[in-house]
């Protein structure tokens, strides 16, 4: 490996290949070599990233122009990093596929999640799940890391705490998502007629997602429900919690202090006052930081836990690098620290 590690991005016209282009464009360690996309083949990369314009000269090549370098991203389509996984190794010693190809552990759950048979197998136990805060001390070792699911990443950083003392009974996560989660490909479901002003549960059960946080979190008892919400960037989770004992407001502040601490992109979030008591992925917006709050209801001994992330960040781009930090030996939060906006 170079002094300054040549870096790759496979498929960066979309959202999340934006976002990734954006933080490695301020990270003083690392050189960005080669960007792709068969769509915007030629152009320069501000033709679909504009607020890129004058960062870069670099231009969209084809993926079969690509050289070998230290680290690749992959940001293809669903399917098509674990078709190509045999020729993409060859490319780069190590790699972060963003894509759900290589979340999930268990060949079965990924049939089962993803309706179809995964087309390398037996690369999936090969690949950390890319969530530091999980895995930290593996990724540090690893050469292959996954990308994570945005949905996931809220309910797991929300639970984590909770779920790793055996504290949790049930779970319902009631999760509300920005419409970039779809990706920068326009729909019916986009279009600012159908979509302005509206609240739409579009997966009240199974989504993919639960998968991800049963492999990470365990086998308590989920429910999961998904809404879209006139958002562009964002997701909110609200985790309703039936704890395994009683647990006071000063018991969960003690937990949560204890297990997030030390996590530089864990921001506990529970103030008396103010219209920012809980986490609000507004003030989130570009940002790595993952909001953290909670409150016992007294009736019940009803936990409730909320979460807030920007989905192209902390659930997509901004671990991605987190991850390559680590892989790459450099100080974590490199090119990471954009405390976001506000007011926005």
């Amino acid at each position: 490996m170079t002094d300054r590690p040549r870096i790759s991005i496979l498929g960066g016209s979309g959202y999340t290949g934006g976002e990734l282009l954006r933080l490695l464009l301020d990270h003083p360690h690392v050189e960005v070599a080669q960007i792709t996309s068969r769509s915007q083949l030629g152009n320069f990369v501000h033709a679909s990233h504009p607020n890129l314009r004058n960062r870069t000269k670099l231009q969209f090549i084809a993926p079969d122009q690509l050289a070998p370098c230290d680290l690749l991203f992959s940001c293809l389509p669903h399917g098509e990093a674990a078709r190509q996984i045999d020729h993409l190794s060859t490319l780069a010693p190590r790699i972060v596929d963003l894509s759900a190809d290589f979340r999930l552990r268990d060949p079965a759950a990924y049939r089962k999640w993803y309706g179809s048979d995964h087309a390398s197998p037996a690369w999936l136990d090969r690949f950390v799940y890319g969530l530091p805060e999980f895995h930290r001390a593996r990724l540090a070792t690893a050469k292959l890391a996954s990308g994570v699911g945005c949905n996931a990443t809220a309910i797991n950083l929300a639970l984590a705490p909770l779920a790793t003392r055996g504290l949790i009974r049930t779970v319902v996560a009631d999760v509300k998502v920005g419409s970039s989660e779809a990706g920068a490909e326009p729909s019916a479901t986009s279009h600012h007629p159908e979509k302005s002003g509206s609240v739409r549960s579009f997966a009240p059960t199974g989504h993919r997602h639960q998968a991800e946080v049963r492999q990470e979190l365990g086998t308590f008892d989920l429910h999961m429900s998904i809404t879209s919400v006139e958002l562009v960037r964002g997701v909110l989770c609200t985790a309703h919690v039936t704890p395994t004992q009683p647990l006071a407001d000063k018991d969960l502040w003690k937990i949560y202090r204890e297990h997030y601490g030390s996590e530089p992109f864990i921001r506990l979030v529970k103030d008396r006052t103010g219209i920012h008591r809980y986490p609000e992925p507004k003030l989130l917006s570009g940002t790595n930081y993952c909001d953290v709050g909670f409150e016992v209801d007294p009736d019940s001994g009803r936990i409730v836990v909320l979460s807030a992330i920007d989905n192209l960040m902390k659930g997509a781009a901004g671990s991605a690098v987190q991850c390559m930090n680590l892989m790459l030996g450099f100080p974590e939060t490199t090119a990471l620290t954009f405390s976001g906006l506000h007011p926005l």
